[in-house]
Formats: C-alpha cells, structure tokens, sequence
C-alpha cells in the first residue's frame, strides 16, 4: 500500500453545463509540482447509484433486458438504480429489486463500491449480492416493462459471451458475485 498523495489544488470550479441528471463542471487545477491543467468532469447524483445480483433459490441469477439510451440498443444486466435522498444503498437496492424484478432481497450482501471512468465521471455504484429472496412488486419508473431473465448461476460465466451482456459494472458486479460465492459455498 503506498501513502496518500496530496490533492492538487482546485483554483477555480465553474459550471459548464447542466441537465435533469449531471452537471458538467470546469475545474482549473494546480498540482503539487506547480503544474496547472483545466479538467472537465461530470457530475451524476450526489447519493449515488446501486446494482444488484440477485439470487433466487440460490441456483439462478435474475437479469433484466432494458432499452439503453447511450448505446440504442436493449442491454442485458443486472438491476440498478440511484439512490434516493435519505436511503441507504441497501433500502434502494431493495426498492430497485421490487421494481424492476418483482422480488425483495432479505440479504443484502455488499461486494464493492465501484467507479467507471473517474477521470472525468464524479459518481459511484455500489454492488450487492441479493439471496433469500420473495415476491414483492413495486411500481418503478421504467417507460415499458422490464423483461427478466433467469440465468442458471452454474452458467453464469456464460453471461460473459453474451452480446448484450456488456455493462462493465454488470461483468464487474458478475465477477464479485460469483468470488464471493466460491468462497462462502
């Protein structure tokens, strides 16, 4: 483990841009060595997001297909969502699961929180492994319905060659999923 480095310091933030979920922030920067650099970086919601594998009766995983409007096409995944003002990133998983599966996680396992791209990405995920689950339906915000997938977890690394299976926060919340799994099994 190395020590800590110093942060640089911010000179000055200026809102660049803003829509209904991020805010794009210019940031003047002076690094220790006296270097100065203009970065930009996006801002997503300040409570964060969550995602969750969720296994039901401890031999089959639960996806779901959804459209996704970064890459227009359907993408297969785990279910996810942000969290809410006032939850904690196991009360919005389990809405989440609600919404989107129809299920309720009595075991809410974490695996890790999570970045993706935090060169110029300022938000966090944080990934849960669901078990003992039951039926529970939520209303979500979903514009069409979500379709589930049940995937065999003796299969599960067969997700891996599935097209639509691309989100790296998917393969990652996959990959810590089933080392957890391995070794409390």
């Amino acid at each position: 483990m190395g020590r800590e480095k110093r942060k640089p310091e911010i000179l000055k933030r200026e809102l660049v841009a803003e829509s209904r979920l991020f805010r794009v922030e210019s940031l003047h920067l002076r690094f220790t060595n006296g270097a100065e650099r203009l970065y930009e970086r996006m801002q997503g919601g300040h409570h964060g997001a969550v995602m969750l594998v969720p296994v039901r009766d401890d031999d089959t995983l639960l996806l779901v297909r959804e459209y996704a409007a970064g890459t227009h096409s359907y993408e297969l995944g785990f279910p996810k969502g942000v969290i809410d003002a006032g939850e904690s990133a196991a009360e919005a998983g389990n809405r989440e699961l609600m919404e989107e599966t129809g299920f309720g996680a009595r075991e809410l396992i974490p695996l890790k929180e999570v970045t993706l791209a935090p060169g110029f990405l300022g938000s966090r995920m944080s990934l849960l492994l669901a078990r003992d689950l039951y039926p529970e339906q939520r209303e979500g915000d979903e514009p069409e319905p979500l379709e589930l997938v049940c995937w065999p977890l003796a299969r599960a690394r067969e997700l891996l060659a599935e097209p639509d299976f691309s989100d790296a926060r998917s393969v990652a919340a996959l990959m810590l999923a089933l080392d957890w799994w391995q070794n409390h099994h």
